[in-house]
Formats: C-alpha cells, structure tokens, sequence
C-alpha cells in the first residue's frame, strides 16, 4: 500500500528486529519512501536490507539516534526489556515507540508506564496475518495507547496493514490474545475434521472443499486446511510462537479471574509437539492430533518441515 504522506512530517523510524516478520514490515515501510534504520542481534540480517534503501546499525543506539518512532518486533517481552534498556540513553523527548511484538498484557502496560515516565509515546501495537500479511502489507494491527500517539503512527502502520486503535495501552496485546486464542482453536478443529473425513472414508479434500462456503468457511480452513492436506509445515507462524501466545493468553485469563477450558485443552496440544516440532507451522497442529491417534495420517504426501 502506497501512504500519502503529503499531510505528514515523514519520521526517521528505528526498526528493531529483522526476523521472520519484521524483515517484509520494514521491506513495506521502505517501499512506501519511509527512512528505516535497521537493527538486528543478528546485524547481517539488517545489513540484507541495505540494498532495499535501509540503513543498518551495528547498535541500538546508532538506531535510535535522531530517530522520531521507533518499531520493536522481537520474540517476546524479556527481548522488549532488553532492547528497552540498551535504548534508553539514546530516547529523546516526545519519541513514539511502537512496540509490535506479541507480549503480556502486563509487560505492555510496564513499558508504557516506563517511557511515559520519560516523556515518551507508546503504543503495544500486535499483529495478525502472518509473514504472508506481513509481504502484502495486509497486516491486522491491533493499537493499544493514546489517541494522539495513535494518529502520529497511523500513516506507518497503513503502510504494513490495517490498523484498529482498541483501547488505551495494553489493550492491542489484549486483542492479539483474543485473536489468538481464536487461531489456536480453529487450527486444531480443522485438522480434526479433515483426520475424521478420513478415516470415515471420505475424501479429506473433497470434504474441505464442499464446506467452504458454509458456516464453517474461515481464513484457518482455506490456508492452513490446504496447508495440512500438503502437510507443509514450513512456517509462517511456528508453533513455538503459537504457544508463546496462547500460555500468555492463559496468563491473562487468570489475572482476569475467568476459566477458558477450550484454549487450555489446545495449548496442551502444542505443547505436546512443543520439543519435536518448535519451528514447525502452527498448522502442525495435525502432526499433534495423529500422535493422538497411531495408525492416523491425514494423505500419504512426505511432511514439509523446517
């Protein structure tokens, strides 16, 4: 997507975290004419993006340097802290952080109150859709913060996705868990029915098929049912993320003093494939329901694995 960004000062952003997903966020950044200077704990995966007009830096510091936003996507909370406390003698006043990663929703709201403290912006910024999102620039962003800090980074995040403010800080890490939580469940339902088409004799294909459409249509049955009858489990969302988020979800659930039995009972599932499978799709969700049933296997095609 192409921002206009005639009505706006264009930020010099920080983009820390060249990974999985944040290598095609700031690919759609630089492509919309934003200056991206790139950080990685891995530098040659910063320095990859120089040929597409980033400026890779060695330090966090070198990145935050003159830098009006700043976009974290790391692996979970304790990476946020980490890269939070080597930024912060490099934050200047009135700076946006947009953190991006899937946290807790407690670690959100410590952050937020951490650069507040320091005449900073925040807002926990989540994602949904995928590295395949991530490449489209389709993106679901889920904003937790001000409304003002929303409006400043709206024109970045329009080149990534579509972004929805949902409340103040803490609130976009509390929508990825319902989004989540949702993801999770329905992954582990679709490879229960194509394994139980199959083993009923039906063709597992053909039964995907002639239900898309109906009430049971979603994203999960048209990608990751395809995914499954491949059985490509080449990731995309791996399950150690999957799991990451789903055990936040529960983290949640007790703070707010409500029992989500279903979630429970699918975070097990993961867990179960947790050590064999960490980097596998989170669409082998299916190689944990045939552990479950020996003799099962949904088609005879060899699995795609990482």
């Amino acid at each position: 997507m192409n921002v206009d960004k005639t009505m706006i000062k264009a930020p010099v952003i920080a983009f820390l975290g060249i990974g999985l997903m944040g290598r095609p966020m700031a690919l759609r950044l630089l492509g919309a004419g934003f200056s991206v200077r790139a950080w990685n704990r891995t530098a040659a995966k910063a320095e990859a993006l120089r040929t597409a007009g980033a400026q890779p830096c060695a330090a966090v510091g070198d990145a935050l340097h003159g830098a009006q936003m700043v976009i974290s996507m790391l692996d979970d909370g304790a990476a946020v802290a980490a890269v939070i406390d080597a930024a912060w003698a490099y934050l200047e006043p009135g700076a946006l952080w947009i953190d991006m990663s899937s946290i807790q929703h407690g670690e959100a709201l410590a952050f937020h109150a951490r650069l507040d403290a320091v005449r900073c912006g925040f807002l926990d910024a989540p994602v949904s859709g995928g590295v395949a999102g991530a490449q489209a620039g389709t993106l679901a962003i889920m904003a937790g913060g001000a409304a003002d800090n929303f409006a400043k980074a709206e024109p970045v995040l329009a080149a990534m996705g579509k972004a929805t403010l949902v409340g103040p800080a803490g609130c976009g890490q509390v929508a990825k868990l319902c989004n989540q939580l949702i993801v999770g469940a329905t992954l582990n339902i679709v490879a229960e029915a194509l394994l139980l088409a199959q083993a009923a004799g039906a063709d597992p294909a053909a039964v995907r098929q002639a239900i898309r459409g109906g009430f049971a249509e979603s994203r999960i049955l048209e990608l990751h049912g395809q995914r499954m009858l491949e059985r490509n489990f080449v990731p995309g969302g791996q399950v150690k993320s999957q799991l990451k988020d789903l055990r936040n979800v529960l983290v949640a659930a007790a703070k707010a003093g409500v029992m989500l039995p279903l979630t429970s009972l699918v975070t097990a599932s993961y867990e179960s494939i947790e050590t064999e499978h960490p980097h596998a799709d989170q669409s082998a969700a299916l190689l944990a329901l045939e552990n479950r049933n020996p003799g099962q296997r949904l088609g005879n095609l060899p699995d795609q694995l990482p």
